[in-house]
């Protein structure tokens, strides 16, 4: 195989199962492409912008020989598609345990342990403002969750138990293939930008990193249905 394929390979293989479960008869996820695929847009658009510039800025680059070359401004076009495919495996996982564990529901608990890591990632911030991926990581997803918080009561259809118990799964197929990117590497990251952290060769922000990826476009995503069951 052309190496240089590499990158867009592992994309392919990630989709793969979540899209072929996705017509499982007792999730059905298909029926739900309706408001997913809407709801991807804007969070998309968000972190291609982010990745464009830190792309620029030096945060992290990419390795020439593991991607076929297309790029869309900084960036190659596979990281792009990433802020596609990544969303729509993990909103398929967080489908799944909404369908299979219909009486998980958010309670004080799991909204006081949300608030908990929006809290922690804010002073993180505060304390890393020097190094840019930790800093903005921390800051962005800090007041996502705030503004989760601030607006509950428009945002009542979010469940936060459900997205915990989701995101810790989420984890293991994401690191997964996190760790492939950084293993070859395909994506190589300016140590002096982050904590120098790592989980085997992952950033221990990529962890906040998909958190943010993954609880923007479920909040979008439920926002949309929220309106249609109105």
């Amino acid at each position: 195989m052309n190496a240089h394929y590499t990158y867009f390979l592992i994309l392919i293989l990630s989709l793969v199962g979540p899209f072929a479960l996705s017509f499982d008869k007792k999730v059905a996820f298909y029926r739900q492409w309706r408001y997913l695929f809407p709801a991807m847009i804007l969070p998309a658009a968000f972190f291609i912008i982010w990745d464009i510039i830190f792309t620029k800025q030096g945060v992290w680059s990419f390795n020439p020989g593991y991607i076929t070359g297309i790029y869309l401004s900084a960036i190659p076009l596979e990281e792009a598609l990433f802020f596609f495919v990544v969303p729509y495996c993990c909103v398929f996982i967080y489908e799944c345990i909404r369908c299979y564990f219909p009486r998980l529901k958010s309670t004080f608990g799991s909204d006081m342990a949300l608030a908990a890591v929006g809290a922690g990632l804010l002073v993180a911030a505060f304390f890393y403002s020097h190094r840019a991926y930790t800093f903005y990581t921390a800051i962005f997803n800090a007041v996502f969750i705030a503004f989760i918080f601030l607006f509950r009561r428009r945002l009542k259809f979010f469940n936060t138990a459900a997205f915990l118990v989701a995101y810790i799964i989420i984890l293991l197929p994401f690191l997964a293939v996190n760790g492939v990117l950084t293993y070859l590497p395909v994506v190589i990251y300016n140590n002096a930008q982050n904590l120098g952290l790592r989980i085997t060769t992952i950033p221990a922000e990529d962890i906040f990193y998909g958190m943010l990826l993954v609880l923007m476009n479920i909040v979008i995503f439920e926002k949309l249905r929220s309106r249609s069951a109105v």
